[in-house]
């Protein structure tokens, strides 16, 4: 095991612990992650596809966030209001995903741990995918429930108005990103190739970088009536991208499977938009 993912396996476990000890919500919270996960990995069994795991991430969020708010011990105007933005950004999530995989089969990442599993890959994927997302959902969608905690009072509303930006600019970027690809895989003669240009000429990984921003913005919002607790799960999902299973992931992957992918590589950030003056590669 290497370093990030023994590093991500500790946070894992001490964000879970924290979450575990912190009142009965957030392990109603954990029951439903679970409940939910399990009832779709035992669809993706009949359907032999694990891939319909990334298009119920955003919308399990939802599902969390507004439980969250069902269970919690009176309603407020800022934890309806990440509610809501998270219904937006999940359900638009979930589209992106669902149309981008729609007739594409199982994704490739799930198809190789299917060869290397073969027979025990059904509980294989209920705990390396299944289980193990429901949990990391649950981290990360902390904010969602301290935000039901209290009362927004005096200059903290400073606090609420930077998360609320931080949103907005974290979900355009996201959405913006997502579209430029999609418009840029619709064309054939793009098949093979890699799209530098637009938010991808200034990272690599710029829907990465968009849900990494917004997920800060429900932090601060959360910040705002709640504890240090908010930002739990925000410094969770961040790692989580930038090292585990984002852009350290997609770019073993694509380096091998896509060429040009290196040279890319050497030429564009990883995450952080920014525009760099480009070397010519020999």
């Amino acid at each position: 095991m290497k370093r990030d993912e023994i590093i991500f396996s500790a946070a894992l476990v001490v964000g879970c612990t924290v979450l575990t000890f912190s009142g009965l919500p957030f392990g109603i919270g954990l029951a439903v992650s679970c409940a939910a996960f399990s009832l779709l990995w035992l669809l993706s069994l009949a359907l032999r596809n694990a891939s319909i795991v990334d298009v119920f991430w955003g919308p399990g969020f939802v599902l969390v966030g507004w439980v969250y708010f069902a269970v919690a011990e009176q309603h407020t105007g800022v934890g309806l209001l990440v509610c809501v933005l998270v219904t937006i950004w999940g359900f638009r999530l979930a589209a992106h995903i669902g149309l981008r995989n729609a007739g594409r089969g199982e994704d490739f990442r799930y198809r190789q741990w299917r060869e290397n599993s073969g027979r025990a890959f059904w509980w294989v994927s209920f705990l390396k995918v299944f289980m193990l997302q429901a949990l990391v959902l649950w981290v990360v969608s902390s904010p969602l429930l301290v935000a039901q905690s209290g009362k927004l009072e005096g200059w903290k509303i400073l606090i609420l108005a930077a998360g609320l930006v931080l949103w907005i600019s974290g979900f355009g970027f996201e959405a913006l990103a997502d579209w430029q690809l999609m418009l840029f895989k619709a064309d054939p003669a793009n098949r093979g190739r890699v799209l530098d240009s637009g938010l991808w000429g200034l990272s690599r990984h710029p829907n990465y970088f968009g849900e990494a921003v917004l997920w800060w913005g429900i932090g601060l919002i959360a910040l705002s009536v709640g504890g240090a607790l908010a930002l739990l799960g925000p410094v969770f999902l961040t790692f989580t991208l930038v090292r585990v299973s984002g852009v350290a992931l997609l770019d073993r992957e694509l380096v091998d499977r896509r060429p040009g992918y290196d040279r890319y590589i050497r030429s564009t950030p990883a995450f952080v938009p920014m525009r760099i003056r480009r070397r010519r590669v020999r």
